[in-house]
């Protein structure tokens, strides 16, 4: 995966309205629903109904995790996105970009937008990444084995304090390939909040992963947002954050 260190309403822009609109928002690998805390007030205060989740498997041992894959965690969305009232937005940070593509895949007259936090749309068969796998599980590396920019933004205190917070994922899932079935999902709306590039850099970043250019060439509608922080900004910044979600729901 490049990452930027993954029915009955018709959604039309003239019809969209986002005032309660359900923003489903999908962590990235090791975090659960409480690693948007943060995020969460500046969206309600907006008149969005965030719904944070912990996707199937967190934390468990490889005894009852072995068996789910991507496509467990795709469904675990789109359940989400079956239960709500009318159009979602569906939030992805880093891997969960896998998630709410797949699901927008799965549901492309649901999704009102995807916004992917420092990642890209996966292509048809794409992949998170390969990590260490230990006792059938993928624990947390550390915030030592990532790259400077990425982490250049969290303190001692936040590293201290998040990783602690972290769970294991399924053995499976990182190395799980996505599955893409409907040429419908390149009308959803897409916007990439990205740590560090603009549009120009992004794409030329993005032009290095072949399949994955493609794939957001294809997309009718997409927006590419420098956010200045490093790969988890919901932890360094996430007001900055929680605003530019704001504010590509709301863009006209």
């Amino acid at each position: 995966m490049p990452h930027l260190l993954s029915s009955p309403w018709q959604v039309s822009e003239p019809e969209r309205s986002v005032g309660g609109m359900d923003i489903i928002l999908i962590p990235g690998l090791w975090l659960d629903a409480s690693s948007w805390d943060d995020v969460l007030p500046t969206l309600r205060a907006a008149g969005l109904n965030p719904r944070p989740l912990t996707l199937p498997g967190l934390g468990a041992p490889a005894s009852d995790s072995a068996d789910i894959g991507m496509s467990d965690w795709v469904q675990a969305v789109v359940d989400e996105i079956d239960a709500a009232d009318g159009p979602v937005v569906v939030v992805g940070h880093s891997g969960g970009g896998n998630v709410a593509w797949a699901a927008a895949d799965a549901r492309p007259d649901r999704v009102a937008r995807v916004v992917l936090v420092d990642t890209a749309v996966p292509h048809d068969g794409g992949v998170i990444s390969e990590f260490a796998v230990v006792d059938g599980v993928i624990p947390f590396p550390g915030w030592d084995f990532f790259d400077d920019d990425d982490v250049a933004d969290l303190d001692a205190s936040t590293r201290a304090r998040t990783a602690a917070q972290t769970l294991s994922v399924p053995g499976r899932v990182p190395t799980d390939p996505v599955a893409l079935r409907s040429e419908r999902r390149h009308d959803v709306p897409v916007t990439v909040l990205s740590g560090a590039f603009d549009e120009a850099p992004f794409r030329e970043f993005l032009a290095q992963w072949g399949p994955y250019a493609e794939e957001f060439d294809a997309i009718t509608d997409t927006e590419i947002v420098r956010l200045g922080t490093g790969h988890w900004p919901q932890f360094s910044q996430p007001e900055v954050l929680a605003d530019a979600i704001v504010t590509a729901i709301t863009r006209a």
